[in-house]
């Protein structure tokens, strides 16, 4: 794994906790290959589906340079359970000038 990707994946995973937190927090729980699994916590909006929460983490990727697509999303079977994961695949990734 780059020291760049790194990088990207975790000013992403900061700034959707700075937009999302209190009601979803991101923890990168491991890069493998060109996967990057995700764990989720949080309340959540019910309105909104707890998918979506997880899928804007795609979104925000997008923004620092980093393309992905989830391509798996686990719910526990316990639901006392309060994590959630995302399996987002990395499709291309970029460096902007000037970091």
């Amino acid at each position: 794994m780059s020291g760049e990707l790194l990088r990207l994946v975790k000013e992403g995973i900061k700034l959707y906790n700075e937009r999302r937190a209190p009601e979803a927090v991101a923890e990168l729980i491991s890069i493998d290959g060109d996967i990057i699994v995700v764990g989720f916590s949080g309340s959540f909006c019910m309105w909104c589906g707890i998918y979506d929460w997880v899928e804007d983490l795609a979104y925000v990727f997008k923004e620092v340079g980093l393309e992905t697509k989830l391509v798996r999303f686990v719910e526990p079977e316990d639901p006392t359970e309060p994590r959630r994961f995302g399996y987002f695949k990395i499709i291309s990734m970029s460096v902007r000038e000037g970091l």
